[in-house]
């Protein structure tokens, strides 16, 4: 891992490092190839890419969690696992509830009353991941939220494993969140499905959900035929230290982040080479003692440590970067997180680990990637509701406000804009 030292503005994006240039190669075939068969084909295409991609065999009532795989799972989870699945709940469910908009009515002119209303979406699949880490964590920050939001139907897939069965905990947290409806699908198949509905598997309104590369170009794809939640890629973190940082807390959360996956990236920002030189020697202690030191031996290789001259330089690096995750461990870390306009998710002070909106203080963990922070927010109450804008004009309202439509539509040559309001007034067109 490289320690870059005071560095040139221009010289940055290099430094970053970023893939911008799209899905590698042979993905975006592959998954289009699949998104098609789904398309054209349903559930016995599903069946088979299940069979072929996630290793074993089921008809088409088989996709379905049924009634007494929940129940099996709920005997399956332990009761400390139970608990604390059921406080991050708490915590995700307050916060969102929070966030419930109020619709809004005003007069803008005599007789002319707008209001603007939220409207709960009808039906979102959620994706959830499986494989080597099931992201029971992202049921909750999903599923959560888009009950209290007042959606109707909430359609989970996730991949089984071999012997057919679902990760226990993604079971249980979905029965927290009050969702039985569970399809053993997984990766660009389980997107595809939800996007174009089969036989079996309902045709979903947004797709919310992480996913690995595949599941990503996926989201792309299917994003003109079904609304998704975010651009998104591997996971990030950008760690913000002064002197008053803590080298060990630092190197924790930047191995935290990289242990996600061999793409994922993690960057230190600091004024302090003395930092610097402690985290870059703590990292390899830490690193050593992981059960994912695979993933990370891959991702540190993408990471940095760069020294900065200022914190206002910090800031501007962050700030270009647009992280996903910003953990700010300076001695004014409130004053420096007032300066930050691009990022997913803000964690402020030594005791803040990202770890903790990953999980269980009630923030979202969804978030945008890639430096799409620049103009996406995480997911949050709104990602589940659509607003919808009402006018109610009266006779008086139109007479006093007619000109002015008129006027606008001749200058745009739409005449019979303007006649729909001389046809009212019971003028002559």
């Amino acid at each position: 891992m490289k320690i870059y030292k005071y560095p040139d503005r221009k010289d940055w994006p290099a430094i970053v490092g970023r893939q911008t240039a799209g899905s590698p190669d042979g993905i975006r075939e592959t998954v289009s190839a699949i998104m098609e068969d789904v398309r054209t084909g349903g559930d016995s295409k599903v069946l088979e890419y299940v069979e072929k991609l996630d290793g074993y065999a089921t008809d088409a009532a088989g996709l379905r969690v049924s009634g007494k795989e929940m129940e099996d799972a709920d005997a399956l989870v332990s009761p400390e696992l139970k608990s604390a699945i059921v406080t991050a709940a708490d915590n995700i469910i307050k916060f969102h509830a929070a966030q419930l908009p109020q619709d809004i009515t005003m007069e803008t002119s005599p007789g002319v009353i707008c209001t603007q209303k939220n409207v709960p979406l009808d039906t979102v699949g959620l994706y959830i991941p499986g494989g080597t880490a099931p992201l029971f964590s992202t049921v909750l920050m999903l599923a959560g939220p888009a009950r209290i939001a007042g959606v109707s139907k909430i359609v989970i897939c996730t991949p089984a494993g071999k012997d057919g069965k679902v990760s226990p905990a993604i079971l249980f947290a979905a029965k927290v969140c009050g969702v039985d409806e569970i399809y053993k699908v997984g990766g660009a198949v389980a997107v595809a499905a939800m996007a174009y509905g089969t036989e079996t598997i309902p045709k979903t309104d947004k797709i919310f959900g992480p996913g690995n590369a595949f599941v990503m170009e996926a989201k792309q794809q299917i994003s003109h035929v079904c609304a998704i939640d975010m651009p998104a890629g591997p996971s990030e973190v950008l760690i913000m230290a002064d002197d008053s940082a803590r080298a060990d807390f630092v190197s924790a959360d930047f191995l935290s982040q990289l242990e996600h996956g061999k793409d994922s990236q993690a960057i230190l920002l600091t004024t302090s080479e003395a930092l610097a030189a402690s985290v870059a020697e703590e990292l390899p202690v830490q690193e050593a003692r992981l059960s994912r030191k695979s993933f990370v031996d891959r991702s540190i290789s993408r990471s940095v440590i760069v020294v900065l001259s200022s914190e206002d330089e910090m800031v501007e690096f962050s700030n270009f970067y647009a992280p996903e995750h910003l953990i700010i461990a300076t001695s004014d870390y409130r004053k420096t997180a007032g300066r930050i306009r691009n990022a997913g998710s803000v964690f402020l002070g030594n005791y803040s680990t990202e770890s903790a909106g990953d999980y269980a203080s009630g923030t979202n963990h969804t978030l945008p990637t890639g430096g799409w922070a620049v103009s996406y927010s995480g997911v949050n109450l709104s990602s589940f509701m659509k607003k919808i804008t009402v006018q109610e004009i009266s006779e008086d309202g139109l007479r006093k406000l007619g000109p002015v439509i008129e006027a606008m539509a001749m200058a745009e040559g739409l005449d019979a804009h303007a006649n729909a309001v001389r046809i009212r007034l019971n003028e002559n067109y």
